[in-house]
């Protein structure tokens, strides 16, 4: 049931762009056969949250160098066969020379394709029109109307990664405490799909970007998008200290394995808080401090003599130290604090995700 209201609102967009689309270029623009008109607007429109603008002037690039292209070699060598297929490979390899996406690759051929096709070229222009109506559409609704708020669409992003880093390092808890190779293989594999979440995490960086600076409504909030933008960088490095605990702390001796599972459990629980509200100042404050705890506990002990243990303490510590720096601690305060082994760290304001009451995106269909 929560996929399938996830689905709905973006059909219902892509539904309701599409009739727009049809309404304007048979009602307003007087066009026979709007039928590219609606196509355009949902194919620009099905990309994720933050890329769909850009996408629409994709769609825009695509079809002007297929028209283009085929256009020219219709004046050159005339109509025909011989046409089609060199105005289909110009147009695609002009399309890879502009290091266009797929989707201008796809338009540019298809352009092509239907301007030599039908009418000798008529289609050309009737093509262009249909794309400029439907993209305009797929623009309107993605970078005013229903433009995503681009520091929440990165806590979304940041929030999926840090649940899949929680489990992981729960699963690893149990796995060294239950002395279980086939728990610690689910960690991994869960580690695994992280790369996953952390790759989908870069492009929203990315994206959110974008869309600051290119959806009017958004504008304002380049500042904060810039500090959160930076602040989700250091997952990348949380993931791959995740992996090395797991990695050194089934390579300790059986007998030892216990003596990390409270610090692994601790901080598992600290990372599915984070997962829960990542914006929130006062649950990156109480992470920050229990990962401080952890990190001045293992400080604290004498050196381990077994060099295994040795290396997963400092991969804990590791861990320990990602997580405080995740929640707004700098990398020197974090040492410093640990070191001290006494004082608190002081998490600063998160960026604040902007409140528009019109924006109709506070009313998208949630899990």
């Amino acid at each position: 049931m929560g996929r399938l209201r996830d689905v709905a609102w973006p059909v219902l967009q892509g539904t309701a762009a599409a009739t727009i689309a049809w309404v304007i270029a048979v009602h307003v623009v007087k066009h026979h056969e709007p039928f590219f008109a609606p196509i355009a607007a949902v194919v620009a429109l099905n990309a994720p949250l933050g890329e769909r603008g850009l996408n629409a002037l994709r769609l825009l690039l695509g079809v002007v160098v297929g028209i283009a292209a085929a256009e020219l070699w219709i004046v050159v060598i005339g109509g025909g066969y011989v046409t089609l297929a060199v105005s289909t490979a110009s147009a695609m390899t002009l399309a890879f020379l502009l290091r266009g996406e797929r989707i201008v690759i796809a338009q540019a051929a298809a352009s092509a394709i239907l301007t030599v096709a039908v009418a000798d070229g008529q289609a050309g222009p009737n093509r262009l029109e249909d794309a400029l109506i439907g993209a305009g559409v797929a623009l309107v609704f993605s970078q005013v109307l229903f433009s995503p708020e681009p520091v929440r669409l990165l806590r979304r992003a940041e929030a999926a990664a840090l649940k899949t880093m929680a489990e992981s390092l729960d699963l690893t808890a149990r796995a060294i405490e239950d002395d279980d190779e086939d728990l610690a293989d689910q960690a991994r594999t869960e580690l695994r799909t992280l790369r996953d979440r952390l790759t989908d995490l870069g492009r929203t960086r990315d994206a959110s970007r974008n869309v600051a600076r290119h959806a009017p409504v958004w504008r304002a909030q380049m500042a904060p998008v810039v500090q959160e933008t930076e602040n989700a960088g250091h997952l990348d490095l949380l993931g791959a200290s995740l992996l090395t605990l797991n990695r050194t702390a089934m390579g300790t001796e059986p007998p030892l394995r216990p003596k990390l599972v409270p610090s692994a459990r601790e901080l598992a629980k600290a990372l599915g808080d984070l997962a829960r509200d990542p914006g929130d100042r006062s649950t990156r404050q109480d992470a920050a401090e229990r990962a401080l705890d952890v990190a001045r506990a293992l400080a604290a002990r004498s050196t381990e003599s077994d060099r295994a243990l040795a290396a997963a303490k400092t991969a804990t510590q590791m861990v320990a130290g990602d997580i405080m720096v995740f929640a707004g601690i700098s990398p020197e305060d974090a040492d410093a604090a640990v070191r001290a082994g006494t004082g608190e760290l002081h998490v600063p304001d998160p960026a604040r995700a902007a409140r528009i009451p019109f924006n109709p995106e506070r009313w998208r269909p949630r899990r």
